[in-house]
């Protein structure tokens, strides 16, 4: 979804650590995508949200934490009812070169988008510090901002050490949700082989029932549906970009039966193999 840009009004009233919480649902409409000139952190308390981010949607729950940079455009929509919801707008000035020598990257951690997840063991943390950084922000004395400097740095600390980096959730999976992003990761190294819903369960740590049930609620899509998806895409790319035969091919992307490739290929590119390839 190309996000139409526009720039956020408030951009230049923020040339401080600011602290923003609030609860959300479905009846909050942003009025349209928007970037600013600071870095924002996005931390979900409770509840779920959609997050439009350039070309990108991805849901987070609670627990998660997304890092979008300067001038990304973003939005969000509250499609899963009540969310209560922090975001900590900084520049990266703010942060001493120790602080950022520890992030993922260095220096280029603010140059992409992130997304981190919260255990359960650790987001009263989280939720004790935030809460810490919006006291400070109503009392806005001299201490303030110092204050905010500090809480900020044990707020990115932590989330490194303590957070587990999802940045390699599969494009096509929006979702953060641990076993599902598991078992979307496990089929897209292993579609391949002739992998069964028990070693894909297995990955994620779920029983085959609960797995199949489980997947097709958050991403819309059956576990079967999603491996041969991923494997009929891989098999249009390989055909479009090399000149290996169609058995090969249809072999190598984990189709034993040639004849059930061709039936599926056609039933979702509208033409077979070869005149794919053209």
């Amino acid at each position: 979804m190309k996000l139409h840009k526009q720039p956020r009004i408030s951009d230049g009233k923020i040339c401080k650590i600011y602290v923003e919480s609030d609860t959300r649902g479905a009846n909050f409409v942003m009025p349209e995508p928007h970037c600013h000139p600071y870095c924002e952190l996005y931390y979900i308390h409770r509840g779920a949200c959609r997050f439009f981010i350039e070309d990108g949607i991805i849901d987070l729950r609670e627990g998660d934490f997304l890092f979008i940079p300067e001038q990304v455009y973003h939005y969000t929509r509250y499609v899963y009812g009540i969310c209560k919801k922090t975001s900590v707008f900084f520049r990266g000035d703010e942060l001493e070169s120790w602080a950022v020598d520890v992030l993922p990257g260095g220096d280029y951690f603010f140059a992409e988008t992130h997304v981190f997840k919260a255990g359960e063991l650790h987001r009263g943390h989280f939720d004790s510090l935030i809460t810490s950084m919006n006291s400070e922000e109503k009392i806005s004395d001299g201490f303030s901002e110092p204050m905010l400097r500090i809480f900020l740095h044990r707020l990115l600390l932590l989330m490194v050490r303590e957070c587990a980096w999802l940045d390699a959730i599969p494009e096509d999976i929006r979702t953060t949700d641990d076993q599902i992003v598991k078992a979307a990761q496990y089929i897209r190294t292993h579609y391949m082989e002739r992998i069964t819903m028990g070693d894909i369960a297995a990955a994620a740590g779920y029983s085959g029932n609960y797995l199949s049930r489980k997947f097709k609620k958050v991403t819309g899509v059956g576990v079967h549906e999603y491996l041969l998806h991923t494997r009929l895409r891989i098999a249009a790319a390989e055909l479009a970009t090399t000149a290996d035969s169609v058995a090969d091919i249809a072999y190598r992307c984990g189709f034993s039966d040639g004849n059930y490739f061709k039936d599926v290929f056609k039933k979702k590119y509208g033409m077979s193999p070869s005149a794919y390839r053209g």
